[in-house]
């Protein structure tokens, strides 16, 4: 699917301003309700919007180790490594990945005895090899996608209608 300069401003929008409601985005863009409406539709239905669901702290919720566990993998137990990691609610993240290494996850724990034994659950999945921990210190970047948004909207974007900054380049003076 391509995002076009309404569906950017939309996203702009949606990260900038998540509880506004579509009307107010309506009137900020310039178009009709409708518009934003089956835009947002059109978005989610294609996976541009994967969730709308509120980020939630897991140190607020009692878990601040984070942790990256890199995983070595036998070969062809991918997909079943996966299936069994889900079952194990301290994983909250993993990514297949290049280099060394098969699977990278992000986990949480209470302390730091806990996440030995989540790595210990992790060690026992059937063909998991070998793993190496990694804790982290602190976040320094949260997960965010609002720069790549404005860098593909144009950087400097005003805010305003989407006619305005859609509208054809003045000439040089």
């Amino acid at each position: 699917m391509s995002v076009d300069d309404l569906d950017r401003a939309l996203l702009l929008e949606l990260l900038e301003r998540p509880r506004a409601g579509l009307r107010e985005y309506a009137r900020v863009l310039g178009v009709a309700r409708g518009t934003v409406a089956a835009r947002f539709l059109r978005l989610q239905e294609t996976g541009v919007i994967s969730d709308l669901a509120p980020q939630v702290s897991t140190r607020a919720l009692g878990y601040p180790v984070a942790a990256f566990v890199q995983l070595d993998l036998a070969q062809g137990h991918l997909d079943s490594v996966v299936e069994a990691l889900t079952e194990i609610g301290e994983v909250i993240e993993a990514h297949t990945v290049t280099g060394d290494g098969d699977l990278l996850c992000q986990v949480v724990a209470r302390d730091t005895p806990e996440l030995e034994h989540v790595v210990q659950r992790i060690i026992a999945i059937p063909g998991v090899v070998r793993t190496r921990s990694q804790v982290a210190l602190t976040q320094r970047i949260p997960r965010r996608v609002l720069p790549l948004v404005r860098q593909a909207a144009g950087k400097g974007a005003a805010r305003g209608s989407v006619r305005a900054r859609t509208a054809a380049p003045r000439a040089p003076r």
